[in-house]
């Protein structure tokens, strides 16, 4: 598929009405109805794409990540329990993200906008910088690179709650409080998962960094 055929599939895609989700859930997880499935498949493309327009690649690179990133889509939609109250845009941005990262990796394409892109504003203040004491600075690209790939790894193995707080809110620049809506918790919460979080990435990566 083309880029301009996809751009026109996805503009007529509309949002899902919440009680109309719920339903579309309820009928594929617990009566395997795969017509459900396949709506809710093609109502998140969407994010796909979102996630999509952040690498700066040309479109048959493009349309490749976009391809990677539906089989992350539709593993979000095999593997989400939509009884624990969790949004399922958040849980699914989370892996269809790694398999676009998967896929530029072993193209040899890899581009950690998401990791080292700056936070807030700040020209200088990234999420390697915020999780890790980078002093020595790194010198190299390359460098860089590897770093981000061991941050990446730690993230990969925080507790699910802790890695959507992390994602949300280094990578996806949610507010606490739309975090805090969206998992069904309270604002304090968030913050405690995620300090809970940076501190278990910065227990991983203690003996990576007293190496550097």
């Amino acid at each position: 598929m083309q880029l301009k055929q996809y751009l026109s599939e996805l503009n007529k895609v509309r949002l899902l009405e919440a009680s109309e989700e719920q339903y579309l859930w309820r009928e594929y997880k617990e009566n395997d109805n795969i017509d459900c499935r396949r709506k809710l498949i093609e109502s998140y493309q969407p994010l796909v794409f979102k996630s999509a327009v952040n690498w700066k690649a040309d479109e048959s690179t493009l349309m490749d990540i976009v391809q990677e990133g539906t089989v992350g889509l539709i593993e979000a939609v095999e593997n989400y329990d939509h009884t624990r109250g969790v949004a399922f845009s958040l849980f699914a941005s989370h892996r269809i993200r790694g398999r676009m990262l998967n896929f530029m990796e072993r193209e040899g394409k890899r581009n950690f906008a998401y990791i080292d892109s700056p936070l807030n504003g700040e020209e200088t203040a990234t999420l390697g910088d915020t999780l890790i004491d980078t002093a020595p600075a790194v010198a190299h690209q390359a460098e860089r690179n590897f770093l981000a790939e061991q941050v990446k790894n730690a993230l990969n193995r925080l507790p699910n709650k802790e890695q959507l707080v992390l994602s949300g809110v280094y990578l996806q620049d949610q507010e606490p409080k739309q975090l805090a809506e969206s998992m069904d918790l309270s604002v304090s919460h968030i913050y405690r998962l995620q300090k809970q979080g940076i501190r278990r990435i910065r227990g991983m990566l203690s003996k990576f960094m007293h190496n550097w």
